[in-house]
């Protein structure tokens, strides 16, 4: 991933040259060298500044040659410089470019924005090479640095608490990234271990203890597999005890979804060491909270598991007793995230009493049915709470979609047997998977649940991610928290 810096004027020497043009500013723009030449160029290329857009061109200089590239900006809002910083990588990234300058002198933009162009810069950047041993060099990336000149007033305040977001990123890329022989519980546990480096007060239940706790839905899940299962506790109080409840997100952590003995099909399996993708999110966010020393108190708490068909598999049709004491027919062992859940959640309201809990779980292929890979589901019984959420989604760019939830949805997963079944009928899926999930939540609790199966891994790139792991809900948790819950 690059480095970004700021100077107050341009380095010395021939590196790349990146200039600002709003739209259909080319004609007021500042140009070096022979700018009518330049000008008639772009517009011969259709060049116009729309946010996102570039024209390159090579022009002279004492060392020789320089790369100059001119970036479309748009209007000039936020999400516009956002799209313009994460072009830039786009662009330069495998370009053979070491180091390239952005002079943003020119630009009306508050240092927030700045900010955010240069976040959008390094996000776009980041890439997952540890497995590739054969890679041409033209693939290979180059550019090292980021040179930002001409930023506004209050650049520090602004890039410290972009570049935690940054961080925060990449640890749940990583994360979901990294294939299941690697990463699976234990070694989840041992990667978050640097969030204690932020502050992060870090917290580890094993086996026995889960047990111990009486959370016989999330062991059945992970009987069948080798690795232990974790409860993983990660705790920021950023108000020296000021907020007596924390605010508390739940991270589904399966690290590898065979479907247990419910199989999934074969075919696109191995996308299965994504579904950690909430528990990823919980963490990257944690660590975003804690380096920007964020004035919240936040509990992150992840169910780790794996879900594998051995011979000590959970059966369909078994009965698990929950940690709430409620009982649960397992109709499906492939609805295995949310048995996950409840016990995290049980654990976690018992023992910090929140008045807000928000749990993120890629948990249904029927969500990416109904909303694709555009929007994360938002089920909630609160609509203040909901409205929180999506408003935070929709300026970082998280987007969420809020489906009902109600108690006609509610009766399809009554069990003839126990107290609930773990799937309704195929007909509201990811609904009723939520209904499941509500049951667990205490008297008093505003609750919101955040389906995002289709959000954690893209096919196709992105403004701030290429092609793989997005780090999707780390932005929105951030922003949710310093809207909301610091003063």
């Amino acid at each position: 991933m690059i480095k970004v810096r700021f100077s107050a004027s341009r380095p010395a020497g021939a590196q790349c040259l990146i200039l600002p043009v709003g739209k259909s500013g080319l004609d007021g723009a500042s140009l070096p060298g022979d700018a009518a030449v330049l000008r008639a160029a772009a517009k011969a290329a259709r060049f116009d500044g729309e946010a996102g857009s570039s024209f390159e061109q090579h022009i002279g200089h004492e060392a020789g040659a320089q790369r100059l590239v001119l970036l479309g900006t748009g209007a000039g809002s936020a999400e516009d410089l956002e799209k313009a910083g994460g072009a830039i990588s786009a662009k330069l990234l495998t370009s053979g470019e070491t180091d390239a300058t952005l002079d943003v002198s020119g630009l009306s933009a508050s240092a927030e924005a700045v900010a955010r162009m240069a976040a959008a810069a390094a996000l776009r950047s980041w890439r997952y090479d540890t497995y590739r041993t054969k890679l041409p060099e033209a693939q290979k990336p180059t550019l090292r640095d980021l040179v930002i000149v001409g930023a506004p007033e209050g650049m520090d305040a602004a890039w410290a608490h972009y570049n935690a977001l940054v961080q925060g990123v990449s640890l749940t890329r990583e994360l979901v990234t990294e294939p299941a022989n690697v990463l699976y519980p234990e070694t989840f546990v041992e990667r978050c271990q640097r969030l204690k480096d932020a502050g992060v007060e870090i917290e580890v239940l094993g086996e026995a203890e889960m047990r111990a706790a009486g959370m016989g839905a999330l062991l059945g899940v992970a009987q069948g597999s080798v690795r232990e299962p974790k409860l993983l506790v990660m705790r920021w109080d950023g108000t020296n005890g000021a907020q007596k409840k924390p605010v508390v997100f739940v991270g589904k952590g399966v690290t590898f979804d065979t479907g247990g003995i419910s199989l999934k099909p074969p075919a696109g399996m191995e996308d299965m060491k994504w579904d950690m993708g909430g528990a990823g999110a919980v963490a990257g966010a944690m660590l975003a909270l804690a380096g920007r020393k964020a004035k919240a108190h936040v509990v992150g708490v992840c169910g780790l598991v794996e879900n594998m068909p051995d011979g000590n598999a959970q059966r369909p049709g078994d009965v698990v007793t929950s940690m709430s004491g409620q009982t649960i027919e397992v109709i499906n062992t492939d609805a295995e995230g949310r048995l996950v859940l409840c016990d995290a959640m049980t654990w976690v309201q018992q023992r910090f009493q929140p008045e807000y809990m928000v749990d993120l779980a890629t948990l249904t292929g029927a969500m990416i049915i109904s909303l694709g890979h555009e929007y994360g589901g938002l089920f909630s019984n609160d609509d203040g709470l909901a409205d929180k959420l999506s408003a935070a989604g929709k300026a970082v760019g998280d987007p969420l979609w809020r489906f009902p939830i109600g108690p006609a949805y509610d009766k399809l997963i009554d069990s003839p047997i126990a107290d609930m079944k773990n799937v309704g009928p195929r007909e509201g899926g990811s609904i009723t998977a939520a209904q499941f999930l509500q049951r667990f939540v205490d008297e008093g609790v505003k609750w919101a649940h955040l389906d995002i199966a289709g959000m954690v891994w893209a096919s196709k790139p992105g403004t701030v991610w290429d092609k793989g792991a997005t780090g999707f809900g780390v932005r929105l948790l951030d922003r949710f928290v310093a809207d909301n819950f610091e003063g």
